[in-house]
């Protein structure tokens, strides 16, 4: 359904570093870097035919994250779930809502964790049991 999910970012290498490690835990590696004629610095994450961008804005103006909108992330075990968690962490973003864990619910149960990203953008790193 989707080509790719893009962030906007006002300091690109905090971003990178930040991006690097959390996406590293999930098996992507280093991003594509791309210079627009615009000027802006694009990053641009491949792994299994996804890509995820993070984007310094195309205006000039701040990036800001969408109140009410999170980013999930697939992740393979519980375990994972909290290294994608403990990196984000790490690496300057913020563990929000409930700590990473099992959530039971109408979904059925699930490992969650969420965090904010250096710029305040909201990411879910999430695993189903089978």
């Amino acid at each position: 359904m989707f080509s790719h999910v893009m962030v906007g970012s006002n300091d690109i290498e905090r971003s990178r570093q930040f991006y690097d490690a959390v996406l590293g835990v999930l098996g992507a590696g280093e991003p594509l870097r791309n210079q627009a004629s615009t000027g802006h610095t694009r990053l641009f994450y491949r792994h299994d035919g996804e890509t995820f961008c993070v984007s310094e804005p195309i205006n000039g103006e701040p990036a800001t994250f969408a109140n009410g909108g999170t980013i999930g992330f697939k992740c393979n075990s519980p375990e994972q779930v909290r290294q994608f968690h403990d990196a984000a962490i790490a690496h300057g973003g913020t563990s929000i809502e409930d700590p990473p864990g099992l959530r039971e619910g109408k979904l059925g149960a699930m490992h969650l964790a969420y965090v904010r990203d250096p710029d305040g953008n909201k990411l879910c790193a999430l695993h189903r049991p089978k």
